[in-house]
């Protein structure tokens, strides 16, 4: 049978057709309406099919949307998802379109326990969990394995760690100009975002607007400043050295021995191939002991107009369990898929002895490093178009702090910021 014309006549022509091929009827001619995924996460494709194999009473079809948080609520003449999985869906606005999950607990399908608790308390509102957490990713800082003796610390490293570190690394040649420089602040606007809100900036959603705290805002901009300005001499000469010698990707920067340190994200660091990562040491990205979860946590819910709710719950209760997980990372390592995505979902898995006890076995290089749980910082509640807010206007404004001698000639971030809401509301 063909699979799209199947999926045509069961789901419609209205919902978007950027669909993984995963609906299979049963030889028996059970045509029981399927359950119905929204999300953005490729890997989904896989876990469905899995999920479609190990059972014959329940079909899942997923439906690719490029923003799942922006494609609710569905459109009139669309038939709704029946589980959505995707970032940004925990704040005000889109928590309404969901159903509680409550009773996946007090029915004992699913125990509340296996999460990393901060993580899980993240998507409850009220007292009542509406989101269950699937995925997250940390800040890291990377560096070569043959630079390990000049890190003293075992598994995590402060701003102030790395400003200091970094600053002995650096050297200049004859003519005053940087041939090594350990870090800058100014080389990566992830970097600068982080430590913003490491700092205790604190951007976070409030309904339909955006607040912070200014004054850590203002503080944060001046350690910096401060950074740049003490340890690499200018901005320029961060600037000119990045030009110079800093146009590969970071797993190969450090390698190159031109800088010390590189900040990455851990779904970019588990994917790096194994043969680059034997050379690469890595430390979590940490302020106070706290390691910021990073924005696009993944998260899934069940829609409050979910035509198969059982069958839903059914599906989630399977996610949910340490042995579902372990197969689908043994699946995705036989199929190779892991080259291009770390984990589960491209991240940690939010069940805590998935993370702590079968990572590792994937993952070597997290032996010595998983993760502390109690350090683990889930992030502020955001808004639902806070991926185009931050990459259009916060990183950016950034950036250009960052870079200018003169911050009052930079346009202040309030006035972008309002910018931004005009155009979008």
């Amino acid at each position: 049978m063909n699979w799209l014309g199947s999926l045509k006549k069961i789901v419609g022509k209205s919902v978007p057709l950027a669909l993984f091929p995963l609906l299979f009827l049963s030889c028996s001619g059970d045509i029981r309406e399927p359950v119905i995924i929204w999300t953005n996460r490729q890997e989904f494709a896989s876990y469905a099919e899995l999920f479609n194999a190990s059972q014959d009473a329940i079909k899942v079809v997923v439906v690719y949307k490029d923003s799942p948080v922006e494609s609710l609520p569905p459109a009139r003449d669309e038939l709704p998802p029946d589980v959505v999985v995707g970032s940004w869906l925990r704040n005000d606005t889109t928590i309404k379109q969901f159903r509680p999950l409550d009773s996946l607990f007090s029915n004992q399908l699913i125990n509340q326990s296996i999460y990393y608790p901060q993580l899980l308390a993240y998507g409850s509102v009220q007292n009542r969990q509406y989101l269950l957490p699937v995925s997250f990713n940390l800040p890291a800082i990377i560096f070569a394995t043959k630079n390990s003796r000049l890190v003293t610390e075992d598994h995590l490293l402060s701003a102030d760690q790395i400003r200091d570190v970094a600053g002995t690394f650096n050297k200049k040649n004859k003519s005053n100009v940087h041939t090594n420089m350990g870090f800058a602040p100014s080389w990566s606007p992830d970097f600068l975002y982080t430590l913003v809100q490491l700092k205790g900036g604190n951007f976070r959603g409030d309904k339909e607007s955006l607040a912070w705290s200014q004054e850590k805002l203002e503080l944060a901009v001046d350690y910096i400043h401060y950074w740049t300005e003490t340890v690499n001499d200018s901005v320029q000469e961060e600037q000119d050295f990045a030009f110079k010698y800093l146009y590969t990707p970071e797993t190969r920067q450090i390698l190159s021995d031109s800088c010390l340190f590189a900040f990455i994200s851990s779904s970019q660091l588990f994917a790096t191939p194994q043969n680059l990562l034997q050379e690469i040491s890595f430390r979590w990205l940490h302020e106070d002991n706290r390691i910021p979860v990073e924005d696009d946590m993944v998260f899934m819910g069940i829609h409050k107009n979910s035509r198969n709710t059982a069958g839903a719950e059914s599906f989630v209760t399977w996610f949910m369990k340490e042995e579902s997980q372990h197969q689908m990372m043994e699946r995705s390592t036989i199929m190779n898929l892991s080259i291009t995505s770390f984990g589960i979902a491209g991240g940690f898995s939010a069940i805590q002895n998935v993370t702590e006890r079968i990572f590792p076995t994937y993952y070597k290089t997290l032996l010595d490093n998983v993760p502390a749980a109690q350090y683990i910082t889930a992030p502020p509640a955001l808004l639902p178009r806070w991926e185009s807010l931050k990459t259009r206007v916060i990183i950016p404004w950034l950036s250009e702090v960052a870079l200018s001698q003169d911050i009052q000639s930079v346009t202040p971030l309030e006035q972008r910021i309002a910018d931004w809401f005009r155009q979008h509301h």
